[in-house]
């Protein structure tokens, strides 16, 4: 029986990075290989496509999802490649394949490239997972950037649509979409930017849930709380200001990408979940202020 994984707590080393962040880099190491996890086949011969699987919660359903069998593709950027590999070499010691495509999901262009490579190499598409994600360290209206501003919604919710749009091409009855939401999606947070992109997410989940039900495609949403992956420590502006990150909820740490993961398998699981779809799975630590 495989030990129990610590969970981290906070005060963590001050540490910042520049933009998309790497893993790799952080300390504490996020946890994603979910020791405990037992799998049992529940996707076993399905494909599934990643969107920023590179890192942080992707990389955990990536893993998770080769633990239950299938096979996945991952989306990540030029940056980032040294995370990708990483995951690549622990998705195959489970004797299943990862597709790393390299490209900027804001591009529409690129989404339909990624979603037809991953059927020519792969075989298939069942899952797609749109869970990339960006922020900027000045999250506010008085500093906020034009061109951050049209980034942050680019990534954030454009290409949610690009995926989901060249995705329906290949997607049958029977397999799903699962959306990244975000707590502050619901009740908005210290950063509005952000949080209005997730809202967006979440809007677009139960939307696309009617559109697609009489073709007997489910949409979902994961909704985290304060997660430890590289999107934390990009936001703030000092190296100082993720020390105490999720001191304040009420499990007094941040989840762990690995603690997430689970309800994506959950979501993608026909066995699991076909009655399933529009709804939002909050994950949050016990925060119930949304």
């Amino acid at each position: 029986m495989a030990s129990k994984e610590e969970k981290p707590i906070p005060p963590f080393p001050p540490q910042h990075q520049e933009a998309p962040g790497l893993e790799a880099e952080m300390s504490p190491l996020p946890q994603y290989q979910a020791k405990e996890y037992k799998p049992s086949d529940k996707l076993l011969n399905k494909t599934a496509l990643i969107t920023g699987g590179d890192s942080g919660i992707g990389r955990a359903v990536a893993f998770l999802f080769a633990k239950e069998g299938a096979n996945v593709a991952i989306t990540y950027l030029p940056e980032e490649s040294r995370d990708a590999e990483i995951l690549t070499e622990e998705i195959e010691k489970l004797g299943k394949k990862c597709l790393c495509i390299e490209g900027d999901v804001s591009n529409s262009g690129f989404c339909k490239e990624a979603v037809d490579k991953t059927v020519q190499e792969l075989g298939a598409l069942d899952i797609l997972v749109n869970n990339v994600a960006t922020m900027s360290p000045a999250d506010n209206i008085e500093n906020f950037l034009d061109e951050d501003l049209e980034r942050m919604y680019r990534v954030n919710v454009f290409s949610y649509y690009y995926m989901t749009r060249a995705a329906l091409r290949y997607l049958k009855k029977g397999a799903c979409i699962i959306n990244t939401g975000s707590i502050g999606g619901s009740r908005g947070s210290g950063y509005p930017i952000y949080s209005a992109t997730k809202a967006a997410t979440h809007i677009l989940t139960k939307a696309l849930s009617q559109e697609l039900l009489p073709r007997g495609i489910r949409v979902n949403c994961v909704a985290p709380g304060p997660v430890w992956t590289p999107l934390q420590v990009i936001k703030d502006s000092s190296e100082e200001d993720i020390v105490d990150f999720g001191a304040r909820n009420p499990m007094g740490r941040p989840g762990q990408p690995d603690e997430m993961a689970p309800a994506y398998v959950y979501l993608a699981s026909e066995a699991d979940s076909s009655y399933m779809t529009g709804e939002i799975i909050f994950i949050t630590g016990g925060d119930v202020s949304r």
